[in-house]
């Protein structure tokens, strides 16, 4: 929903606003690590439940612990933002048709609306994390299509406003939190007493969000840091071109997040039952499925961004400037993403040392570079960076977690899980934008990019064997046969 109604959002904003979206989604990232590192050591907990780490008293005051806090720097946040807003308006970003007093309206309503989605993660997370994502995906989709159809109404019937977007952005998150709240409280079991605010329950949980502070801190910078620079050193409309490759870039962490979010909670349940066969086997299927799908479609917009995005908003000055973007981008969000699933395996058996440590030595490269190539190139300089970032970590991080983890899988996953379904999608992709012609109608050209795109899927699938299996497995109508297919590949 985000994606699909980004031309509409130009449209009635203009691409000077659109920046300040941008601007926006920096605030609230930045501003998501004054969770102190509890919400996803809430997460994990939550998952340890399911292993029978906690019982129903225990695991509801923590989470009522979690709330509280949750709340008090939600209302800080608020707070802050609003006081700030004049000096947000004028200082951080260099805006030519907007008026300072609808910038700062528009910072003061961000505040607001970060707080009220800080508050929402914390039931998000929850339920991830005791597996019900069938539920949170359900919910989700439902908001988000609120949150999306609705924002489109607002501007096009009522007032198309840069503070009417923000408004209904924060209508939205107080709907969305409550509805996640009662979600929760209706799927965990009642404990004997009523849950209540636990010092010892926030200590035990301390080291564990110690170091998801560190590796959160330090991911932003890796993410953040050069749109950061961007949004102070370019133009409102230049960097909104910045901001709209960033978002198309973005839904690859759509595909990629809901698996690694899917089998995170599993690899704690198996890591704290010590059930190595089947913590393997799971960590093989969710790496070839975050490949398949986040890897295919990183490969199709690799290859096809400059037509994906014509189709898309029929604006060919607007390709011009965000197609080079977007390829870089794109190649750089598919290197950081196929370290997701290594990562997951890190947090699932509490291991936060080596992201840390790995992500410092990135931020450490990455401020000089950036200050040297943006002054010089500008946002493509930016992109190659992330892209130059990511394959190092992707070397190096892998590496190192497989000396500790898993140390009979390394080769597996950087052959099977990655190789091979990566080489068969950009082959794939390769001769489909040779078979393409030029100039085809929207229609003709909306056909040949989904057939494209299904191609490049169907080969990537194909290639690894652990989704191959699963997929003949239903073609065959044997769902029952999926267990030993998996038992026999780990």
């Amino acid at each position: 929903m985000g994606l699909a109604f980004v031309p509409l959002y130009i449209r009635y904003l203009g691409i000077e606003a659109y920046g300040l979206i941008g601007v926006f989604a920096i605030l609230q990232a930045w501003l998501a690590l004054l969770d102190m590192g509890v919400r996803p050591a809430l997460g994990r907990e939550m998952g340890r439940f399911s292993a029978g780490a906690h019982d129903a008293q225990s695991i509801r005051d923590l989470l009522r612990s979690v709330e509280i806090l949750g709340l008090a720097v939600a209302a800080a946040i608020g707070i802050a933002i609003w006081a700030a807003s004049g000096w947000l308006a004028t200082e951080w970003v260099i805006a030519k048709t907007l008026p300072v007093s609808v910038v700062a309206q528009a910072f003061a309503v961000m505040g607001l609306v970060t707080a009220l989605r800080l508050i929402e993660s914390i039931y998000v997370t929850s339920i991830a994390g005791l597996q019900r994502q069938v539920l949170e995906n359900v919910v989700s989709g439902i908001m988000a299509t609120v949150r999306g159809v609705g924002a489109v109404g607002v501007l096009a019937l009522i007032s198309p406003s840069l503070e009417a977007f923000f408004l209904w952005q924060a209508v939205v998150s107080m709907m969305t939190a409550g509805v996640f709240a009662v979600a929760l409280y209706r799927v965990l079991p009642s404990p004997a007493c009523p849950a209540r605010f636990s010092w010892p329950a926030l200590i035990g949980i301390w080291r564990f969000a110690a170091g998801m502070i560190a590796i959160n801190f330090l991911a932003l910078l890796l993410t953040q840091l050069d749109k950061m620079m961007l949004s102070r050193l370019l133009p409102l409309e230049s960097f909104g071109y910045y901001v709209l490759a960033g978002m198309v870039v973005g839904a690859l962490s759509m595909l990629a997040s809901p698996i690694t979010t899917a089998f995170f909670p599993r690899f704690t349940e198996l890591a704290t039952r010590t059930d190595e066969l089947a913590l393997r086997a799971a960590y093989h299927q969710a790496a070839q499925s975050v490949t398949v799908l986040m890897g295919a479609a990183a490969v199709v917009l690799i290859f096809f961004g400059d037509r994906l995005l014509l189709l898309w908003t029929a604006d060919p000055a607007l390709v011009k400037e965000v197609a080079p973007l977007l390829a870089v981008l794109a190649l750089g969000s598919l290197l950081n993403g196929l370290i997701w699933v290594p990562y997951q395996m890190q947090l699932a058996h509490g291991w936060t040392a080596l992201t840390m440590r790995i992500n410092a030595i990135a931020v450490v490269m990455l401020v000089p570079a950036l200050l040297w190539v943006v002054p010089k190139y500008g946002a493509i300089g930016a992109a190659w960076i992330w892209v130059s970032l990511n394959a190092g970590g992707l070397i190096f991080s892998g590496h190192l977690m497989f000396r500790r983890l898993l140390p009979t899988e390394k080769r597996r996953w950087y052959s099977r899980d990655l190789t091979f379904p990566l080489a068969a999608a950009a082959a794939s992709a390769w001769l489909c934008r040779q078979a393409i012609p030029h100039d085809l109608g929207r229609l003709a050209e909306l056909g040949a990019l989904l057939i494209s795109s299904g191609l490049v899927v169907i080969a990537a699938a194909l290639a690894a064997p652990l989704v191959r299996s699963h997929l003949f497995a239903l073609a065959r109508g044997a769902p029952g046969d999926l267990p030993e297919d998996r038992r026999k590949d780990a």
